[in-house]
């Protein structure tokens, strides 16, 4: 019997996907999403060095001019999106990471070598439109390679990485005292991304997908190990491909109300992403500390944000799965609302008194936007796009997906375009009063609409909808099997 258990542990341990190529591969194509982050990250630093003219620089601009510097990379997301779409189609979705290369670099060649405002304004297109094809082909390449079991970790290396490299362009920020030598060491991340790409393969769902299936087969076993039967995974690939062949959807169909419901919820999260002011406080966060006159220089001021960043995503994906995604939320909106007010507190007396709010409530700032930055990073910063992907079966994802990236870059450049003119207009505080009205009126909708998906399947979330029952008799046999003890040791 003894040998008997020993025979059956060691036959567990080989049905065990490897999980180093993955990881390898995951963190490769991930050098996209931090290329990225830096194009986000750079309007921060970039903005008063363009707007400073004690130094005689070849160019200068106003402050009109920088609110569309800053908020015109997601007008380039928003067109990049739909081509992303076409690329990883077409192209592959490695394909289309690596013709987002050159493209990207150009962009920051645009930058380093403007000439007049025309130049840099074309230049932060460019970089919206690769950041759109990267925000589709990285997550979409990641899922594709990751085994279930590490399924989740590796999804989170997209966002990790991200706010790595906004990080990365505020720390550089500070070092180099150039808007042009920024724009040269942001693109050194491009470069590096182009040259770990050229060693990952592509995706066997693509590769599948193009009738290769001899080479999907040898891909699929690179990323799972040499010693892992396939057979069962690649077959789940074909029926889920001709499944989803055979139930397209067209943008009619999104009316009906078990796809209309989950629809209307994952636009209202993207929307009110935007609506706290992420985008408009990330891309003028140096600003926002130069008007606060805190005590703490304004570089290290954002570093630290930054890194609070960095390291409250991390968390994120610790949490996601233990505390739930509906949980996650409301205590993301509330501690959003009490930052965002602190922040308008801290105007408002400056407003009043600038040197007596400078004095004794210096510290503020930091500390709202360190608590803002975290709960953001915990809830609403990941949450949405990761019930993107739960809220909708096989055959609507990538329609319904397709309009929910679209309302969040359209909301993303609305509220970025109008920061600094509502600034003008209603001074900070009521700028931060703003955004701590909608954080409220966010709170409210999670705690009455927002449904909890945390560990439950696809078919248990449609159908709370009143999606009808669509369950297949290999489904059936599926579930049977995982309810089989033994069956259960290998998974």
């Amino acid at each position: 019997m003894e040998e008997l258990g020993h025979s059956r542990a060691g036959l567990v341990q080989e049905k065990k996907p490897s999980h180093l190529v993955q990881y390898i591969a995951a963190l490769s194509v991930a050098m996209g999403a931090l290329s990225f982050g830096a194009g986000l990250g750079y309007a921060s630093p970039a903005s008063p060095m363009l707007k400073d003219n004690s130094t005689n620089a070849s160019l200068v601009i106003n402050e009109e001019q920088v609110n569309w510097f800053s908020s015109t990379v997601n007008i380039g997301a928003l067109v990049g999106g739909p081509v992303g779409g076409l690329c990883i189609n077409l192209l592959g979705r490695r394909g289309a990471m690596l013709a987002s290369v050159p493209p990207f670099l150009a962009s920051w060649a645009l930058i380093a070598f403007a000439q007049n405002f025309a130049m840099l304004v074309s230049g932060r297109i460019l970089v919206g439109v690769c950041a759109g094809v990267t925000c589709i082909a990285v997550p979409t390449y990641i899922g594709e390679i990751a085994s279930p079991d590490i399924r989740g970790t590796l999804s989170t290396f997209f966002q990790l990485m991200v706010v790595v490299g906004i990080e990365f362009a505020y720390i550089f920020g500070a070092i180099v005292n150039s808007w042009r030598g920024l724009a040269g060491v942001c693109a050194i991340p491009v470069v590096v991304y182009f040259v770990l790409i050229l060693f990952v393969k592509e995706s066997p769902s693509y590769l599948l997908s193009k009738g290769k299936e001899k080479q999907a087969r040898e891909v699929l076993q690179h990323f799972r190990g040499k010693h892992y039967n396939v057979d069962e995974e690649l077959q789940g690939m074909r029926e889920a491909q001709e499944e989803s062949e055979r139930n397209k959807i067209s943008m009619k169909d999104l009316t009906e109300p078990y796809i209309l419901k989950p629809l209307l919820i994952c636009l209202a999260l993207m929307v009110f992403q935007q609506l706290a002011g992420i985008n408009a406080v990330l891309f003028n966060l140096a600003t926002i500390f130069e008007d606060a006159g805190s005590s703490l220089s304004d570089d290290a001021s954002v570093i630290i944000v930054g890194m609070m960043q960095v390291l409250a995503t991390l968390a994120a994906g610790a949490l996601m799965d233990r505390a739930g995604r509906k949980l996650l939320l409301i205590i993301s909106a509330s501690a959003m609302v009490i930052s965002l007010v602190t922040l308008d507190v801290f105007f408002y007396e400056k407003a009043q008194d600038e040197a007596k709010a400078v004095s004794s409530l210096g510290w503020l700032p930091l500390t709202s936007l360190i608590v803002y930055i975290i709960a953001f990073s915990v809830g609403y910063g990941p949450i949405p796009w990761v019930m993107m992907g739960e809220l909708f079966s096989l055959n609507v994802r990538e329609a319904a997906s397709g309009l929910a990236t679209m309302t969040n870059w359209t909301t993303s450049f609305i509220i970025t375009l109008l920061f600094a003119p509502l600034q003008t207009a209603i001074g900070p505080y009521g700028v931060y009063w703003v955004f701590a009205g909608f954080c409220a009126i966010n709170l409210i909708f999670c705690l009455l609409v927002v449904p909890e998906t945390k560990g439950k399947t696809l078919q248990e979330i449609t159908a709370y909808f009143g999606a009808p029952n669509t369950t297949t008799k290999k489904e059936v046999d599926d579930k049977l099997r995982t309810d089989d003890p033994h069956t259960t040791l290998h998974v």
